[in-house]
């Protein structure tokens, strides 16, 4: 039984089970440049291919792999992300800086107890 705190921390186990769920992935002007930086493309290309409109309008979010369930258009095979050196702060900050409702019956981080 978990003694978890609402400032518990968590170790990623890299299951990839975030990656495939369903939202938005929002990205700043700065994660575009250095997303296309890291694909080796032009940032209008970029924005064109793999981003899209988010939900409330605001900004992009990163498109989910067609004909998918909400998977991330990044995530290859079950927990590779394609862009893992480069990913967007929203990806990388989860489940320590941020965690969506129901978190824990999908995600396999671990908590630190060091």
């Amino acid at each position: 039984m978990s003694n978890e705190t609402p400032s518990s921390r968590y170790l990623c186990q890299r299951c990839g089970n975030c990656c495939r769920w369903p939202g938005d992935v929002r990205i700043t002007d700065a994660e575009v440049k250095k997303i296309a930086g890291f694909l080796g493309i032009r940032e209008p290309d970029f924005i064109e291919g793999y981003t899209r409109l988010n939900s409330n309008r605001t900004g992009l979010s990163i498109i989910d792999r067609p004909g998918g369930a909400g998977e991330c258009i990044f995530l290859n095979g079950v927990n590779e992300c394609l862009i893992q050196p480069v990913k967007p702060l929203q990806c990388s900050g989860f489940p320590n800086q941020w965690r969506f409702p129901g978190w824990r019956q999908i995600c396999e981080a671990i908590e630190d107890v060091s």
